[in-house]
């Protein structure tokens, strides 16, 4: 099944390794077969990998765009998924954690890739939850 891809003026994208970037007008592109891309809004450059989620990210990313040197992405990946699954308790991301270790194994990136956002947002919320008796505590002391 061909993949539509809806471009914004100035939009980039990885294909296939390839960086491209549309041009001054919205564009349409329609891939008819299988090809690594990935918009430039799910791209992460290696300065930023600075979490443990991106930390997953960041190798299943570059296994999926640099197929030919995947196994040297995969022991990052197992490790930092590893370390990330050792200090969780939320059995629903654990369950997120174990889809996207399937999906690395079976070759998915993309859909790997996907289910990492859970990661982040999960992430997110847990670095910018402050208890009310601690934020208290700051303001007095």
């Amino acid at each position: 099944m061909p993949l539509k891809l809806s471009l914004k003026p100035g939009e980039k994208f990885v294909l296939n390794g390839a960086v491209l970037a549309n041009g001054d007008r919205r564009a349409n592109l329609i891939i008819q077969n299988k090809a690594s891309i990935l918009r430039e809004k799910d791209i992460i450059q290696q300065e930023d990998v600075d979490t443990p989620a991106k930390r997953i990210y960041f190798p299943v990313m570059m296994m999926y765009l640099d197929a030919e040197n995947s196994k040297n992405y995969y022991e990052e990946f197992a490790l930092r998924m590893g370390e990330f699954m050792g200090v969780i308790r939320n059995p629903d991301m654990l369950s997120v954690c174990v889809a996207i270790s399937k999906d690395v194994m079976s070759s998915n990136y993309y859909r790997a890739l996907m289910k990492c956002r859970k990661l982040f947002a999960y992430e997110k919320e847990r670095l910018e939850y402050v208890p009310e008796s601690v934020s208290d505590d700051a303001a007095h002391g």
